[in-house]
């Protein structure tokens, strides 16, 4: 096969060219193609389609450079095909017309074809937050004794040397005094959240593949209800509840406008609760994996700021001494409350 020929939008967005597209699709067996629009969400570097045809709706992908090793893409089709298998909620993979080969290698690119699932965003509600917990669950019960060639990664937020090496740089690269302190703070807490899930013993925990990267934004909602999970790039083999503690921490933790400092320091402690309630639905934690949850929660939180904070300066469109005093305190009130919150799920 020729390579393909890219094109980019104003703005740097990755699109799809005319004679790469009309080459891609003939590889899928979908019928008479009534509509192709660009699907602008994600990763500007990974272009889609959402395409309509006499058979349904689909969504085309090709692959950014960076996440297009052939591999790792084989080891996350193992995991949707093993989920779908069992009717899990996610949008299920389209094979080639020749081989049904989950993903399309063209070119130097990767190719995937997915059913479309419509859906709305997370809604806030406690009915859909506790479905999110009862989902992850689900996940974490399919694939509790599935086995995958090759292996994935086991790195995880949980006691990496690199996010402590991380805020001691920016410490160490700053003339600013206060956010040097607040670096060097979240440094000490992380350690000290760290060793307290390894005293509880997460060294010796089963180990399982999770999704690694919960939150909402890579699920679809309708009435409530989970009805697609996406995005399973970040899968690896952990102690489930590394997982979970990420997932409760992502749907119950509170933000707000462009005012940092008045966003609240608490959770959201009755989502929280939903989360947790719903994942213990379908898999049974043990009261010592919910004492490590908090402090899990803790090392999450510090882990998602600080490598972007270490490599530009901020976190999103926020500056990153104003970001890291907002986790700052977030976490205090977590270490503060940590066996409330461990406590309230036993309720």
């Amino acid at each position: 096969m020729s390579s393909a020929t890219h094109q980019q939008q104003p703005g740097g967005r990755e699109r799809f060219g005319t004679d790469e597209l009309a080459i891609v699709m003939s590889n899928y067996d979908i019928g008479v193609i009534r509509e192709i629009r660009e699907f602008p969400r994600g990763s500007r570097k990974a272009p889609k389609l959402l395409i309509e045809s006499e058979q349904g709706s689909y969504l085309l992908k090709r692959r950014a450079r960076g996440r297009d090793d052939a591999n790792k893409v084989a080891f996350t089709h193992q995991i949707q095909l093993h989920l779908s298998a069992q009717q899990f909620p996610l949008p299920h993979l389209i094979g080639t017309r020749r081989d049904n080969n989950s993903m399309l290698q063209f070119g130097k690119s990767i190719y995937e074809l997915f059913e479309y699932i419509p859906g709305q965003g997370y809604p806030l509600t406690l009915e859909s937050t506790l479905d999110a917990g009862r989902v992850l669950g689900l996940f974490h019960k399919l694939l509790e004794d599935f086995q995958t060639d090759p292996p994935p990664t086991v790195a995880s937020y949980h006691n990496a040397p690199a996010i402590e090496q991380g805020l001691l740089g920016i410490a160490n690269n700053t003339v600013d005094s206060i956010y040097a302190g607040t670096c060097r703070h979240l440094a000490q807490l992380y350690r000290d959240a760290a060793l307290k899930v390894e005293g509880l013993g997460i060294s010796e925990w089963p180990i399982q593949i999770v999704h690694a990267d919960w939150h909402p934004g890579n699920m679809l909602f309708r009435e409530g209800r989970v009805v697609a999970v996406i995005d399973y790039d970040s899968a690896r083999i952990l102690p489930k509840i590394v997982d979970t503690a990420n997932g409760a921490l992502q749907f119950s933790i509170i933000g707000g406008d462009e005012h940092l400092e008045r966003w609240p320091e608490h959770v959201d402690e009755s989502r929280f609760k939903r989360f947790m309630r719903g994942y213990d639905k379908v898999t049974i934690l043990s009261q010592v994996e919910l004492q490590a949850a908090p402090w899990l929660m803790i090392e999450a939180l510090i882990a998602e700021a600080v490598f972007p904070i270490a490599a530009t300066g901020s976190f999103s469109r926020f500056e990153g001494s104003r970001f890291l005093a907002m986790v700052r305190k977030k976490t205090a009130w977590l270490a503060q409350y940590s066996t409330k919150l461990a406590a309230l799920v036993a309720e």
